[in-house]
């Protein structure tokens, strides 16, 4: 096991801003599933929607890809099999990346002006926010849980730091407040 990951504040811990981010890209996809049942969501919602899509899920998918995957690659042991969860969740990320554009395309013809969408775009708006929450649990079940027993104190500063680099700010804090 690691040096204990839980020794950090709750506001400081890098894996609860990372769950924070999980749980906000729920919100996400409920609002997403709204606009794709054809409910009438408020112009404001669909612009929260499009700021995620193209301003935090990049960065958590960066925070993600480019610093927690490989940090727990290094720390978990073999039997805890996690070779495959990780190569699904990179897939998963390869995924998002290339739908996501599609669908933020797809969301700015609402913002351009009231219309309603034909059913192939809902069916797209729908998928999308499946997938996001089936990769989700994943997330939250098995690699949160991992994470927490398996990266040490050292290996958690590293995370919190990079994160913050990547958001041009001093503390993780700072980040929850501007959301």
């Amino acid at each position: 096991m690691g040096k204990d990951a839980r020794h950090l504040n709750r506001e400081d811990d890098p894996l609860d801003f990372i769950h924070e981010d999980h749980l906000r890209e729920r919100e996400i996809c409920a609002s997403i599933d709204k606009i794709a049942e054809g409910s009438l969501v408020p112009m404001k919602v669909v612009k929260e929607v499009i700021s995620f899509l193209t301003v935090q899920l990049p960065l958590h998918l960066m925070d993600e890809e480019e610093d927690l995957f490989p940090l727990f690659k290094r720390r978990c042991l073999p039997e805890d099999n996690i070779a495959k969860i990780i190569s699904r969740l990179h897939r998963d990320h390869a995924h998002a990346g290339e739908d996501t554009p599609k669908i933020v395309t797809l969301l700015k013809t609402l913002i351009a002006g009231p219309r309603a969408l034909e059913r192939a775009a809902m069916s797209m708006l729908a998928a999308y926010a499946g997938h996001a929450r089936r990769h989700l649990i994943l997330e939250n079940a098995i690699i949160l849980p991992f994470a927490r027993r398996r990266l040490t104190k050292g290996d958690l500063e590293t995370l919190y730091i990079r994160m913050c680099q990547r958001r041009g700010i001093s503390s993780l804090k700072d980040a929850r407040y501007a959301k």
